[in-house]
């Protein structure tokens, strides 16, 4: 049995959150694309097969990559408002970091897989599955996913405007793609 391990980060590629709006208000407000410029994440192969997954985020790092919507753009002092407002949500100070821990992942197709796992965000500790995928891409490997996570599972409320007519919903879409230079 041959052990080796994938060593990720965000030189490698990318891990952004996805945010919606939600409410009377919807149409003023933007979907954003946040992304988090410090991560790190070791994935364990057995037999050339993913069997361990550790990611840790370093939310300090939550940038606004992009927005869609709104009423008009974003302005850079609006860019760092959001960007506070996304902090304080979270916690960063009490909580700097989120992390998934998957100890059992499974094949479930031809290059797709389950990780089943603890998500930590805010202090608390989920049970959560994520699917991803390995492509063979000729010199690299690509590792891509998605996963939806709601705010308030884990004890954040989803920020709001005008008394809740403008609000982020609580479902995010957490999505990665990365790629893994083939050794040898």
């Amino acid at each position: 049995m041959s052990r080796t391990e994938w060593h990720l980060s965000e030189s490698d590629g990318e891990l952004l959150v996805h945010t919606g709006v939600a409410s009377r208000a919807a149409r003023m407000g933007h979907r954003l694309a946040l992304t988090m410029t410090a991560w790190r994440a070791t994935v364990a192969l057995t037999d050339g097969e993913p069997s361990t997954a550790d990611l840790r985020i370093d939310i300090g790092s939550l940038e606004v990559l992009r927005s869609e919507g709104g009423v008009k753009a974003l302005s850079g002092h609006e860019v760092k408002i959001i960007r506070r407002n996304a902090l304080k949500s979270l916690g960063v100070k009490r909580f700097p970091h989120i992390r998934f821990r998957a100890d059992d992942i499974a094949r479930t197709g031809e290059g797709v897989y389950r990780a089943a796992g603890t998500l930590e965000i805010h202090g608390k500790h989920r049970d959560r599955a994520v699917e991803f995928r390995i492509a063979d891409i000729g010199d690299s490997w690509r590792l891509s996913g998605h996963a939806e996570v709601r705010q308030t599972d884990f004890g954040i409320n989803p920020f709001s405007l005008l008394g809740g007519a403008l609000k982020v919903e609580d479902a995010v879409t957490i999505t990665v793609d990365v790629r893994r230079a083939k050794d040898g």
